[in-house]
């Protein structure tokens, strides 16, 4: 009479056999999870655990832990190791929050040199002076330890996140400002009147720093089936940089801009000047713009007192710069039109961003601010 075995039957749902079934051929899981799904197929469909250890080149004693294992706790728990005890810790908690002390401290507050903690050189400065703190289970403690604790505790004293603290009290009061001027723009659209007689309202700003660089040796152009990109020579050539003053009407889209050196108070009086002639004399410009001083200064406020009611500037909170939306033009233009540009001189550079603006404005874009006082979002 052949040997009944005593152990009941593995019962599996339809989801669990098909997830038995992709895991036992899977060529990327590991080794042991692939067999150990391999013999919970074969134990369900009826085969002998003295069969499925000659079929798997294995065991008995192993395929009936994982049988047994499976029938107590379910086939997806079979499929990995259970906890054990383990060793008991050498460590104690109190010596792992003294080490995550240390680990917010910096390291030249301890006499050493350095700003941030490198994991050797907690590790050494925790041996030296454990016994001392107490601690003398930390006796030998490496460096691998001492990232495990840190790990455990998410804390990265070897990095810095950089925050920006808001150092303006009047920020909200400002920020109500220029987003009250968006909703008006908001407002004139919608009436689909032409007021560009009474009021024009630009979002202004400098993007300094745009360098002209040059190449040494000429671009090699895409071959097809052999280069899918231009070729640049590594090395390249300064010119210097140039800076461009513009500014943005929020209502119709159209960029004004000046190319300049530098972004004194001269250039951006000469920049107001251009806006001056770029509208009829009875209309009411208003500027959204930074606190930066060439904004404020005397040499400006002498040149806007020859234009009495001219202007009107409505200044962002400092840093703000996210609330003027002239930003998101220079995000464009830098992510397209300046993206690797090469030039041969700064004159090039300035006449190829001048053919830019001139092409931007044959056909507008009117930049639109989603208008929310509570929560801002720019679209």
């Amino acid at each position: 009479m052949p040997f009944q075995s005593q152990r009941p039957r593995l019962r599996m749902t339809q989801d669990e056999q098909e997830f038995m079934m992709s895991l036992s051929k899977s060529r990327t899981e590991q080794a042991a999870r692939v067999e150990r799904a391999k013999i919970l197929l074969s134990y369900y469909d009826g085969d002998s655990i003295s069969s499925i250890a000659r079929s798997l080149k294995t065991n008995r004693p192993k395929v009936e832990r994982c049988i047994d294992k499976a029938l107590q706790f379910g086939v997806k728990a079979a499929l990995n190791d259970l906890p054990r005890t383990g060793k008991p810790p050498s460590i104690t908690e109190e010596a792992r929050v003294w080490v995550v002390h240390i680990a917010c401290t910096k390291p030249k507050e301890l006499g050493y040199s350095y700003e941030l903690w490198t994991t050797d050189l907690m590790a050494r400065y925790i041996r030296a002076n454990c016994v001392k703190a107490g601690h003398p289970c930390l006796s030998n403690l490496g460096r691998g330890t001492v990232s495990k604790i840190l790990a455990a505790n998410k804390i990265k004293p070897h990095k810095v996140d950089y925050y920006l603290e808001r150092r303006d009290a009047e920020f909200e009061e400002k920020m109500a400002q220029v987003l009250c001027v968006y909703q008006e723009v908001a407002l004139l659209k919608s009436t689909e009147e032409d007021v560009s007689d009474m009021v024009a309202i630009l979002s202004y700003d400098e993007k300094p720093g745009i360098q002209a660089i040059g190449n040494t040796a000429p671009d090699l152009p895409p071959l097809p089936g052999r280069h899918e990109t231009w070729s640049r020579d590594h090395e390249y050539v300064r010119h210097g940089t140039v800076s461009l003053m513009a500014g943005i009407d929020l209502l119709s889209g159209m960029v004004h801009g000046i190319v300049v050196d530098r972004h004194r108070s001269r250039e951006f009086i000469q920049f107001l000047k251009v806006i001056d002639g770029a509208y009829p004399e009875t209309a009411k410009i208003r500027i959204i713009l930074d606190n930066h001083s060439a904004h404020i200064s005397k040499e400006t406020r002498t040149f806007l007192s020859t234009l009495p009611n001219r202007f009107e500037f409505i200044f962002t909170p400092k840093h703000g710069s996210w609330l003027n939306l002239i930003e998101m033009f220079f995000s464009k233009m830098s992510r397209s039109m300046l993206r690797g540009i090469r030039v041969e001189s700064k004159e090039e550079l300035r006449k190829r961003i001048y053919q830019y603006l001139h092409e931007i404005n044959q056909a507008p874009t009117v930049f639109r601010w989603k208008y929310m006082i509570n929560e801002t979002e720019a679209v």
